[in-house]
């Protein structure tokens, strides 16, 4: 097999893993925790979720494969765009919120990268979780401020996307970090 059939097998295998993980997290977000949301806010005048565990997988996807990571979540964040919109996807706002999601995460690292500040995952090093999490709180103020403006929301609606972006990072990461912690010890 040539090297670009190779990159592009695995540009593949990323794609599949990246928006199996990504649809995997919004549905786990809209159909078991916005019910619970409901329940114990059931006057929360907002659409988002408190807890969006999405924008955890666009981050650490963003992290792990850099620009490749827009690629690979582009399929995942249509679809979940889709499930909520249904033929409303081909709005300009729900397609400018599509561009953001896929986009936004691997800007920011890339930005960051540039202005020298490398925290890509390396063999040699243990990854350094409070700098994921910061990148992820930047990523989550610009998703909120351009996601918002495209869709033309209200004030509380950027402090609760903002919120939901910034839990839903948190606790997938806290998520990995246990699940990684019980492989090793496993491995032992």
């Amino acid at each position: 097999m040539t090297r670009s059939g190779v990159r592009l097998q695995t540009l593949g295998k990323e794609t599949l893993a990246v928006s199996l993980a990504h649809l995997l997290a919004f549905f786990l977000t809209f159909e078991a925790l916005r019910p619970i949301q409901g329940f114990f806010f059931p006057d929360f005048p907002s659409y988002a979720s408190l807890l969006f565990l999405p924008h955890g997988v666009r981050v650490l996807a963003a992290w792990l494969l850099g620009w490749r990571a827009a690629i690979a979540l582009a399929p995942g964040v249509f679809l979940s765009y889709f499930y909520v919109a249904r033929a409303g996807v081909f709005d300009l706002g729900h397609l400018t919120g599509i561009v953001v999601a896929v986009t936004i995460a691997p800007a920011v690292f890339h930005t960051l990268y540039a202005l020298g500040w490398n925290i890509a995952p390396r063999a040699d090093k243990r990854p350094c979780w409070p700098c994921i999490m910061a990148v992820g709180v930047i990523i989550s103020i610009l998703n909120s401020v351009l996601t918002n403006l495209a869709f033309g929301s209200t004030p509380a609606e950027y402090f609760a996307y903002l919120i939901g972006d910034i839990f839903g990072l948190f606790f997938l990461m806290l998520i990995l970090m246990f699940a990684f912690r019980s492989l090793r010890s496993l491995g032992r």
